[in-house]
């Protein structure tokens, strides 16, 4: 019982210890240019699924009032 308690109390203090930051240079192998058409390209990407997803619950929308439509016909 006292080697557990023991054994608890030495990793509370291991877990209390502050982390040593360590610098770290981070390097940036893609060029501006390519870094502007990449982002350009992604954004007209969302830009079509958004509308893609728009046009899709559009025509749930249809179908769905069509089935009512006809199921209380």
């Amino acid at each position: 019982m006292c080697s557990a308690i023991s054994l608890l109390m030495q990793c509370m203090v291991r877990l209390r210890r502050k982390p040593q930051n360590v610098s770290v240079k981070m390097v940036n192998t893609v060029g501006n240019d390519e870094e502007k058409g990449i982002q350009e390209k992604e954004s007209k990407e969302e830009s079509i699924l958004a509308m893609l997803g728009i046009i899709g619950t559009v025509l749930n929308l249809f179908v769905i009032i069509f089935v009512y439509i006809y199921t209380t016909l």
